[in-house]
């Protein structure tokens, strides 16, 4: 697991990984942590979120890329979220800009697309879900060949996965309201006790939805769990 910033650690999705079975091994660049060169000996990636531009110059972002690519070229199991998964479009030939409809920040719900039916993580997450959103940048364009799973009106690009086995979510299922607490006190434009109160209203339906959708993955990484689909063909593989 990749922790790209101090203030988003793996939190409650660490703990339900955890109880689905997977040891973690958390790598933090941020504090001088060298990335692996390969995912020889691990069974799946996870890419966090953080404050950054995923299209800015953090130097250890084209390393994580390039993780993110042989993680879908060699089928390992992967998931990116918020930042993580806009690094995981960017590795495969998309784009993320500032976001022309401004930020989203906060509870929201997300629109499950048709074609999550047959997804083995999302065909059984609801059809809106509760998710946390915190992010000012947008995946703009898509990589060639993914599979849109989930929506809505300001941002379309919600989740998505390349091949078979790699997930990228713009939303954060991660949080705690102490974290959560933690980013609210760093911006001095939201009215962070009613927004923390919004949050709280809705931690345990994100857990109800998302926990099992970790384990999913977790089962999926350990062999557990059979996709029931086939790697659609990627370019530069």
């Amino acid at each position: 697991m990749i922790e790209n910033d101090p203030t988003d650690d793996p939190r409650r999705l660490g703990d339900w990984l955890t109880a689905g079975g997977l040891e973690l091994h958390v790598v933090r660049p941020h504090a001088g942590d060298s990335l692996p060169e390969t995912l020889d000996g691990y069974v799946a990636l996870v890419v966090l979120g953080g404050e950054q531009a995923a299209y800015g110059s953090t130097p250890w972002f084209p390393a994580v890329e390039a993780l993110l690519r042989k993680a879908v070229k060699h089928r390992v199991p992967a998931l990116g979220v918020c930042l993580g998964g806009q690094l995981l479009a960017r590795a495969m030939g998309g784009t993320v800009e500032r976001s022309a409809a401004g930020p989203e920040i906060g509870p929201a719900l997300v629109a499950r697309r048709d074609a999550a039916e047959s997804d083995p993580l999302f065909a059984r997450v609801p059809f809106t879900p509760d998710v946390y959103q915190w992010h000012e940048d947008e995946i703009t364009e898509l990589p060639p060949g993914v599979l849109l799973l989930a929506a809505s009106t300001r941002y379309p690009h919600q989740a998505f996965r390349v091949g078979d086995r790699a997930w990228g979510l713009q939303f954060h299922i991660e949080c705690d309201t102490a974290m959560l607490a933690d980013w609210a006190a760093t911006d001095d434009e939201i009215d962070a006790e009613a927004l923390l109160e919004a949050c709280a209203a809705v931690l345990d339906d994100v857990e109800e939805v998302w926990r099992p959708f970790a384990e999913r993955f977790a089962a999926l990484a350990l062999g557990r769990l059979d996709t029931g689909t086939r790697a659609l063909p990627l370019l530069g593989q």
